[in-house]
């Protein structure tokens, strides 16, 4: 539901404000933490202070450049879940840092921002290589939903909710159960196991987890990264018993392992000797 509507002196830019800094007031600051990275590239000061400060409230970690140039320069040195970018951009137009990126190789999603209503500049766009596009103005609350559906773009991934074995992650409501019990996370906690969970069975380094996990002022020598897996094991491993999901592979990260834990030894079922093996009912 929309409470209020913000106005910003740009004549093209109307954004709808939802209801989200009602909610994150009520959490506690040192828990807005974020589950993916996104590169916002917008010149219009007040829009990229608002899109920046809704989506650091979605937990998201978030960069922001407001030149063509600066933004070529950051693509490529960090590695970003996706980009929101501006055609209309100082030194560098949208449309020349999109081939840009294209060209060098960048494949993030890319939803560009455009306050021009000609339906060629759209095209162009998509054809260069975009995937998503709205036009100004718009309301914050499709935006965050884009958002959301370019993040859900990846192959074997269709689907709103995360299934990784008996965990089940809700990314637009933020809920998490395991073996349909709900655990209570913080926000650090479940931007960590939403990765996580995104990338199941792939053992990731600690460098990957903080890259895509925490923004530019992650301090690279911090033990962050363990602490917060230490954290979530006690709430979805420890506080169920049985087989942990998630694993520690030395040397070189952890992983979520949902692979069903197969039985132990003495625990196969043995036959009597020359007796035919049971046939049991399926």
């Amino acid at each position: 539901m929309v409470f209020a509507l913000e106005l910003l002196k740009s004549p093209f830019i109307l954004i709808f404000v939802s209801g989200i800094e009602e909610q994150v007031r009520r959490t506690n600051t040192n828990e807005r933490e974020v589950r993916m990275r996104i590169l916002v590239v917008e010149d219009d000061a007040p829009l990229a202070s608002i899109l920046v400060r809704s989506l650091r409230e979605e937990a998201f970690a978030v960069d922001h450049a407001a030149d063509g140039q600066e933004a070529e320069w950051m693509a490529f040195e960090n590695p970003y879940d996706l980009i929101i970018l501006d055609l209309m951009l100082p030194r560098k137009d949208g449309i020349t840092v999109l081939k840009t990126l294209r060209g060098g190789g960048v494949k993030t999603p890319v939803l560009i921002l455009t306050a021009r209503d000609a339906s060629d500049d759209v095209v162009k766009g998509l054809d260069t290589g975009a995937d998503d596009y709205l036009t100004k103005p718009f309301s914050l609350d499709v935006l965050l939903a884009r958002v959301r559906a370019l993040l859900r773009r990846q192959p074997g991934d269709p689907v709103t909710v995360l299934q990784a074995g008996p965990l089940r992650i809700d990314p637009a409501r933020k809920e998490v159960t395991r073996d349909g019990i709900k655990i209570d996370l913080t926000a650090k906690e479940y931007a960590l196991l939403e990765y996580l969970a995104r990338h199941a069975g792939t053992v990731l380094n600690r460098t990957q987890l903080s890259e895509h996990v925490w923004d530019m002022n992650f301090e690279p020598t911090s033990n962050v990264v363990d602490v917060y897996v230490g954290y979530l094991r006690n709430k979805v491993d420890r506080a169920f018993g049985g087989q942990p999901i998630i694993k520690t592979v030395r040397g070189h990260g952890y992983m979520l392992d949902v692979t069903p834990a197969q039985p132990a030894a003495d625990q196969l079922p043995v036959s009597a000797p020359g007796s035919e093996p049971t046939a049991h009912a399926q």
